[in-house]
């Protein structure tokens, strides 16, 4: 019998950096295991994902088609796809009160620092996204590894939390 596909939601406050990226490397590398999404607690009008943030994605040969910035008020509408994970990628955003999420999904925060924040050279600003990519995918990957028995919904919680730490 295959395995079901577990659905994640990366949240930050804009949606336009470090859950963008999560979104995107996770549905590259998750393997049909999992699937990718992400969401901000209070988007900006008309936000759009940090272009720089585009650039590594493409520049790491990860695709960015689909990429939008939303609100997580989509993902608590009927139609919405149901959540397995939730994971709040800033410290933001994880210090606000979420929506009640159907069926109750685990929760983990792995904070990251905001790549597009400060003054730097836009080249500073990049090495930044380039850092955050590569600290996401490293983690990301320690997820899309996990043996079957580990993805429960008794264990995902715990072992999400865990991977904060890695």
């Amino acid at each position: 019998m295959p395995e079901a596909t577990l659905n994640v939601l990366f949240l930050c406050t804009h949606n336009s950096a470090r859950s963008i990226l999560a979104e995107a490397i996770l549905n590259l590398i998750g393997k049909g295991r999992f699937k990718g999404f992400s969401a901000g607690s209070s988007p900006r009008d008309n936000q759009q994902p940090n272009p720089l943030g585009l650039q590594m994605l493409q520049s790491a040969g990860i695709s960015i088609d689909g990429l939008h910035s939303k609100s997580w008020d989509e993902f608590g509408l009927p139609d919405a796809p149901h959540m397995d994970l939730v994971i709040t990628v800033c410290d933001n955003a994880a210090g606000e009160v979420c929506p009640y999420w159907p069926g109750q999904p685990a929760t983990a925060h792995w904070g990251y620092a905001d790549p597009s924040a400060g003054d730097g050279t836009d080249a500073q600003k990049l090495e930044a996204f380039r850092q955050t990519l590569l600290a996401l995918m490293r983690r990301l990957q320690l997820l899309v590894s996990l043996p079957v028995e580990k993805l429960q919904k008794t264990m995902l919680q715990n072992t999400a939390r865990d991977l904060a730490k890695a």
